[in-house]
This record gives structure tokens, sequence and C-alpha cells, in this order.
């Protein structure tokens, strides 16, 4: 049912594949600012759980069940989550924002990647710790609408396509190519929004 086979050169499975499409289109709407990203932010998590379940990526797949739980919270800020329950618009994190973010990342890779190491049988506990805590830094950025979430999401999908090729995984390592060049449209896009301009 959902066995290997090759397309356009690289090994995928039907789940992979599935995953993947609705990841794009996940990225697509939510550099377009569209709310209804978050629905297929919450089905391509869903499914990728499983693929990184199948590839002992442990780290990635508890993150997609994290990634579901926000994606419900996030739906709910973008719609709401302004001023008097106004639809959030983009803003820049401010200098504590940043400091804050970056030590949270740290300590997550800590603790992520040590429970990975004690409790698992991955063999790439701490890329697969550093990358799950980037991760979530991402996702609560994004959650909020700040333009810094693309620059994370930059950093943490040049590093995931290389995890990817090591783990044969080599049509999400194109996704995340892929991602690394949308992510950059997306920071121009939001920058310029936070900034007033068209």
């Amino acid at each position: 049912m959902n066995d290997s086979f090759v397309l356009l050169g690289l090994a995928t499975t039907p789940l992979e594949l599935t995953a993947l499409v609705l990841s794009v289109i996940t990225v697509v709407l939510n550099i377009r600012q569209t709310h209804w990203a978050w629905l297929f932010a919450i089905a391509s998590s869903a499914v990728y759980g499983i693929v990184f379940l199948n590839a002992r990526l442990y780290g990635d797949m508890g993150l997609q069940g994290v990634f579901i739980a926000v994606s419900v919270w996030g739906w709910y800020q973008w719609l709401y989550g302004g001023e008097q329950h106004a639809p959030l618009v983009a803003t820049r994190s401010n200098r504590a924002g940043w400091i804050g973010g970056i030590a949270g990342w740290l300590v997550l890779f800590v603790a992520i990647g040590y429970a990975l190491r004690k409790f698992t049988d991955t063999d790439v506990p701490h890329i697969d710790g550093f990358l799950t805590a980037g991760s979530l830094l991402g996702q609560l950025l994004l959650s909020r609408k700040k333009v810094e979430n693309w620059i994370v999401w930059i950093v943490v999908d040049v590093l995931y396509v290389g995890l990817y090729i090591h783990k044969d995984l080599h049509a999400t390592a194109v996704l995340y190519a892929a991602f690394v060049v949308m992510a950059v449209f997306g920071w121009r896009a939001w920058a310029r929004a936070a900034d007033g301009k068209p």
C-alpha cells in the first residue's frame, strides 16, 4: 500500500508524496497570508507524522503532533489574534523577541537532543533535536505572523535537506530545497507587508 516507487528519478512513497503536495500548498498559502493554510498544515503534519515514524525520525514525528496543535492555535490567531480580536497583520519581532527566540531554540535543542539520544533508537539525535527545536520556534513565530519566522525556516530547511538525503527521503529533501526558495519569497513578501508596502 505504501510501497516505494521512483518518481522523476527519486525514490518516494505514496504517503511521502501526499505529504509533500499538502506541504507545498501550505507554504504557498502562508506566503499569501491566507488562513486556510492552517487546514493544509494539519493534514500535511498528520501524513508526515507517519512518514517520519517509518524513517525513525522521532523528533520530527513528535513535532508533527505539536504542529497540528499549534496549527489550530495559529488558525485562531490569524483570524482573531489582533487588537480587539481583529485578524493579525505581519509585524517584526523586537530585540527581546529575537533573544528569547534564540535562547528558547537552544534550550529546546539540548532537551530534545538528550531525550532522543537517551530514549529512542534514532541515529541522528542531535541534528533531529536541533531542527525540531528550530521548527517549533518557526511555527510559533508563524502563528503570530512575525516576519522572522521565514528566517528561521530558511536556516532549518537548508539543514533538513541534508538530513533527509541522509535518511533516504529524497523527495522530501527536494521539497525542503524548494521550501528554502519559498521561504525567501515569504520573507520578502511579509517584510513588505510589515513595512506597509504593497
